[in-house]
């Protein structure tokens, strides 16, 4: 049981983080001991030469995709929708564009910059799971970030 409580201290700041990108917000504690209570009962068929994290994720998305499959979808009628913005493709193409123009400013950044921006952003975690993740300190994270997106910043103004 022991072995448990240090993984979920090591991992539940991962696995919240994929989860947040499955499931609704309230249901991310819920589902977290979902997994977790999957993780003990089927502790048998961890294979130690593989990738713990994986095995977690793989646990993860399964207990989500069955969460969501679960959910009864909200309808809304197609009166209250409206039109879509940008019938022209313009909305989508000055999306793209930009997307594009911060892919190539963030390639251009030093790799602990990007790596924290990128976790964060994309990687939807809070600095303290930054710093967790690396293992590296709060600050030091906080400095990364702060550098980087300034520096982001002047590269997307000087595109």
């Amino acid at each position: 049981m022991e072995l448990l409580a240090d993984c979920y201290r090591t991992h539940a700041a991962l696995v919240r983080s994929y989860l947040r990108r499955l499931v609704p917000p309230a249901d991310i504690d819920d589902m977290t001991q979902v997994v977790f209570l999957e993780v003990w009962q089927s502790r048998h068929r961890y294979d130690p030469a593989r990738s713990l994290e994986a095995w977690l994720l793989g646990i993860a998305r399964n207990r989500a995709v069955d969460h969501l499959r679960a959910r009864r979808p909200a309808t809304v009628s197609l009166e209250a929708v409206g039109e879509p913005a940008g019938d022209d493709g313009r909305t989508v193409s000055d999306g793209l564009a930009r997307r594009d123009l911060v892919r190539r400013a963030l390639s251009e950044l030093p790799e602990t910059q990007r790596q924290a921006i990128e976790l964060a952003y994309y990687g939807q975690l809070t600095q303290r799971e930054i710093s967790e993740r690396l293992r590296v300190p709060l600050g030091t994270v906080k400095a990364r970030t702060a550098r980087g997106l300034h520096r982001l910043s002047a590269l997307m103004e000087a595109a």
